[in-house]
């Protein structure tokens, strides 16, 4: 069955030139994704370092670059969602970015763990104003058709981001101390946050799918006082029965959830294991993280670039693509942990990257196309509060849990953590089924949701 959209795609913008185009928003926001994402995962390049220095079990480690910045970034992120659903969401994105970058400069000066702990909180907090209401924003730039590859492109900021945070903070720690690290990647955001307010224009909400006269949104103070409101609970409510009555969104929230939950805990203790097991320095693993975004971009694209050329005829590949790659994923996976050559275990590594960036494309797109357009920001809120509540806060708490208490039965932290991370990885064909069972639902989802958009347009404009 056919189900393309018959959504207008979004207005032509180049006789406006290269500032006012979707395009370059889109590229201004994976910025604000890639920065987002430096921040956020340079703890995973200074983990060992920091343990060593402030002396620090695996576990509490885990708690501070997962449960501590998670709890805050998934809780308010619902709220601040709801603002963004009512006000300028490209200046809510722009203070975000500038709390976020200057807490990370502020961890720097931490002379305790205690300190760095409230410093990445601060990160937390500041970077739960950001997702969600670029997610709504690039929905309104991008039609149906074309909106997996641009949650895609957009998704890059993950890998990217993370590869830089690894490449300079691998650098300038192995020459400088991890304290002028996180100093120094902190700068770059502030001038993100300044380049978006100034460039970027707010689009009108449901553009892409032809709305021209939507309502103006209300002012940041004006959005915060209606959000606190009792009338702002049902609202949520709402949101939250959404993902519940559909069962394409049920099942992609919980293996993206799995997936997340494996993706951060392998990320964030992935430098320490190879520096246990391989004895490489952070300059070599930095290097070896910029190396490993091109094929975590490549994956990323590319199977998004599959899913919509296929998607066209067959909603379904949509989370289909996932699912298919994450089961691919795990003889590699399997392979990876179990190698003592570095060669080797990059061979194997290689594959892994790729295929675990396959899913963030097809299921941000899935959500916003599933979601209302008043709702899409409160929509991504609820699957990163969920994704990140578990996914980042007890993935590496889980892997530095685990790796603690098999010391004890393998005999030093080296292969606790191997095992610990061949583990928690093995979780990923659990993640996939989910997304298969997604794609029994999403075409019929879709085509209905058209239909009720395609209606309320017509009583609109009679």
């Amino acid at each position: 069955m056919s189900t393309e959209s018959k959504a207008p795609s979004a207005p032509s913008q180049k006789k406006a030139g290269l500032l006012n185009s979707r395009h370059y928003a889109l590229i201004i926001l994976t910025l604000v994704y890639v920065s987002s994402f430096i921040d956020r995962q340079i703890m995973s390049i200074l983990l060992q370092p920091i343990k060593e220095e402030f002396g620090a079990s695996d576990l509490q480690m885990g708690v501070l670059g997962g449960f501590a910045f998670a709890i805050f970034y998934a809780t308010l992120g619902l709220p601040l969602a709801m603002v963004a659903d009512k006000t300028n969401r490209r200046n809510l994105i722009a203070l975000s970015i500038t709390v976020w970058s200057a807490m990370t400069a502020l961890g720097g000066l931490a002379t305790n763990f205690v300190q760095l702990l409230l410093a990445r909180i601060g990160v937390g907090v500041g970077e739960a104003g950001s997702g969600p209401a670029s997610h709504s924003i690039i929905a309104d730039l991008y039609p149906v058709a074309e909106r997996t590859r641009a949650m895609a492109i957009y998704s890059t900021g993950i890998h990217i981001g993370g590869s830089l945070g690894g490449l300079f903070g691998g650098l300038i720690a192995y020459y400088w101390g991890w304290r002028e690290a996180l100093m120094v990647v902190g700068i770059p955001g502030l001038m993100i946050a300044l380049l978006l307010r100034l460039t970027v224009k707010e689009p009108v909400r449901g553009q892409s799918e032809g709305v021209t006269d939507a309502p103006e949104p209300l002012s940041l103070g004006s959005a915060v006082k209606a959000v606190i409101s009792k009338d702002s609970i049902a609202p949520l409510i709402d949101g939250f029965k959404l993902f519940w009555n559909s069962r394409t969104l049920r099942h992609t929230i919980i293996g993206c959830t799995l997936v997340a939950f494996i993706g951060y805990g392998a990320a964030y203790f992935g430098a320490a294991y190879m520096i246990r097991m391989f004895g490489l320095n952070l300059r070599d693993i930095g290097i070896l993280s910029a190396v490993g975004a091109i094929f975590a971009v490549g994956g990323g694209v590319g199977a998004a670039w599959v899913a919509d050329r296929w998607g066209k005829e067959d909603p379904n590949w949509i989370p289909r693509i996932v699912a298919y790659t994450k089961f691919a994923a795990l003889p590699f996976i399997i392979a990876y942990y179990f190698q003592d050559t570095l060669w080797v275990a990059l061979v194997f590594y290689v594959p892994i990257i790729a295929l675990g960036a396959t899913y963030q494309g097809s299921t941000y797109a899935m959500v916003q196309t599933l979601s209302p357009q008043r709702m899409r920001a409160q929509s991504a809120a609820i699957l990163l509060f969920v994704i990140n509540l578990v996914g980042m806060g007890l993935g590496p708490t889980a892997v530095g849990f685990l790796s603690d208490n098999l010391v004890s039965v393998v005999g030093d932290d080296t292969q606790s953590l191997r095992w610990a991370l061949a583990i928690v990885s093995s979780m990923g064909v659990w993640g996939a089924y989910h997304y298969y069972v997604a794609s029994k639902y999403y075409a019929d989802e879709l085509a209905e949701v058209q239909a009720q958009e395609k209606q309320a347009q017509e009583e609109a404009a009679s």
